[in-house]
């Protein structure tokens, strides 16, 4: 079983973009999908911003995550190079034994995507959801 961390931007926009496609994570049978109360609380506060209405089915979207909070001394390699805010993100998908980090974040993740670190690949969703498809 795949284990998918989803990091707030994911989490937003499969919120705020009902139809979009990133929903159907939630309808898989063969996938455990993880994130952080970090990434649910930040995903939560710019839902609260710009589209408070979406709160509701976002939180039945939450309800269905294990969360993944790793503990402060869990260290990145030197060679990752993300801002403070990110960081946590990647931290708990290792915390949380993830093969898969999903996030649309690419000014902040697109150095990494394609790459493993600590054994999470790192990818944009769609990149996910074309590579589930080939298999």
């Amino acid at each position: 079983m795949e284990r998918i961390f989803l990091d707030a931007n994911f989490l937003f926009s499969a919120d705020y973009l009902e139809n979009s496609g990133l929903g159907r994570l939630w309808r898989l049978d063969d996938i455990a999908l993880l994130s952080s109360a970090y990434a649910v609380e930040e995903a939560r506060r710019n839902l609260i911003l710009s589209r408070k209405a979406a709160l509701i089915r976002f939180e039945q979207l939450v309800s269905k995550l294990m969360l993944s909070d790793p503990p402060g001394d869990l260290k990145l390699p030197a060679s990752v190079r993300l801002e403070t805010k990110d960081r946590p993100n990647l931290r708990s998908a290792i915390h949380g034994e993830a093969h898969f980090l999903l996030t649309g974040d690419a000014r902040h993740f697109g150095h990494l995507y394609g790459r493993r670190v600590h054994g999470v690949m790192v990818l944009r969703p769609a990149q996910y959801l074309e590579r589930r498809a080939r298999t």
